[in-house]
């Protein structure tokens, strides 16, 4: 008589996929690449589950294709008391052999194995009252949870996604953590262009964009980003080319609403405040900008930048952190510490009108892939479960 074969358990991978969805910006584009790339090369894996969660807001944006991927609602806010204390209580019911949490805010109370994607470690090199809305006191209590939370996790997790090679050498350094506990996977960028049912002028009209030659960027006002340096550069560099003005998209906030208070208080003319753009007229605004401009000091990838430069775009960016590492040789670049500065870069960028080359562009397309990204994120998968 013949010996059934002892049947495999099935592995369950966890996903805190909470941030999903374009409205949540960075965070949210990252977890719903990484979602989707993942159920698009391992969906039908009759050895693998993968339980997604989600709150109620991206809830219903996120429709499980393959029979191996299923949703949860956990629908706890960022940061807070549920996060911390009832999250892990949902995880552990789940019977979960692996969770990903794709950003470091990972439950101190939670003690299955888990990997843990660590962006960057901004509130370690900026940790101003700038940076926030909060009360000074609250704040300075929140960055002291902030630090404990993300040592803990970078030293309880199983392996540390970084996504870049700069951000791994920052966590090395400043959380002390093991170069060979921290696997460096690139995030993608979206490489095609939508095409907008409306015609190129209507759109920028749309937008608030009447001059033909504008400079432009697009991302939040947060500090960092350096934008009232950004501002000063273009008072004086519109001296010289009155005709360029200076597009800001961005979803309108607190940040932006002190930065426009700014630009009226230092008097800056030709300053456009457009809002949240969609993604199809977005890239009409990269068309026909002059000049893309990014001052951040400080990026644990810089997609920005990098998207708008395969769209077409000439960029100037900032050198700091981990830029040249990302946008190599097909950009100018400009030390962004002083307005003054950035007026030379861009300057000297608007003479250059560098593009990237056909040979830099499939060089990137290849580095810079989102199924890539989802491809080696499965080996660190395997890899941790000792599933071949």
């Amino acid at each position: 008589m013949k010996r059934n074969k002892k049947q495999k358990k099935i592995k369950r991978i966890g996903i805190d996929a909470r941030f999903y969805g374009p409205q949540n910006k960075g965070l949210g584009r990252y977890c719903q690449k990484t979602v989707d790339y993942l159920e698009k090369i391992d969906g039908g894996n009759k050895e693998i589950e993968y339980v997604i969660f989600l709150r109620k807001e991206n809830f219903d944006l996120y429709q499980p294709k393959a029979n191996n991927f299923k949703k949860v609602l956990a629908d706890f806010r960022w940061y807070g008391f549920g996060e911390q204390f009832v999250f892990p209580l949902l995880l552990i019911r789940h019977n979960l052999d692996l969770m990903h949490f794709c950003h470091f805010n990972v439950p101190l109370f939670y003690r299955k194995r888990f990997i843990v994607t660590i962006h960057d470690l901004i509130l370690l090199h900026y940790p101003t009252v700038k940076n926030t809305t909060l009360n000074r006191y609250f704040y300075y209590f929140k960055l002291l949870v902030y630090r404990l939370v993300i040592k803990s996790a970078a030293q309880r997790s199983e392996k540390i996604i970084a996504v870049s090679q700069y951000t791994k050498q920052d966590i090395i350094k400043r959380l002390k953590i093991k170069k060979d506990k921290i696997e460096l996977i690139y995030e993608g960028v979206d490489f095609h262009c939508f095409v907008s049912q409306n015609g190129d002028e209507e759109i920028l009209k749309k937008h608030g964009i009447i001059k033909k030659q504008y400079l432009l960027y697009v991302g939040n006002a947060y500090p960092h980003k350096n934008l009232e340096n950004l501002v000063l550069a273009y008072k004086k560099i519109r001296k010289e080319y009155p005709e360029l003005a200076l597009v800001l998209v961005g979803k309108k906030d607190y940040f932006y609403e002190r930065l426009g208070r700014f630009i009226n208080e230092n008097e800056v003319q030709g300053v456009v405040l457009a809002g949240y753009v969609s993604d199809e007229d977005l890239d009409i605004l990269y068309k026909h900008t002059r000049l893309y401009v990014f001052p951040s000091l400080y990026e644990g990838f810089g997609l920005p930048p990098l998207e708008a430069l395969m769209k077409g775009a000439s960029v100037v960016s900032s050198n700091m952190t981990c830029m040249p590492e990302i946008l190599g040789r097909s950009v100018c670049y400009f030390d962004p510490r002083s307005y003054n500065t950035i007026y030379l870069g861009i300057k000297a960028a608007l003479n250059d009108d560098r593009k990237i080359s056909a040979k830099e562009s499939a060089k990137m397309v290849q580095k810079f892939n989102w199924e890539l990204a989802a491809q080696k994120l499965l080996v660190v998968y395997k890899k941790v479960l000792a599933v071949k």
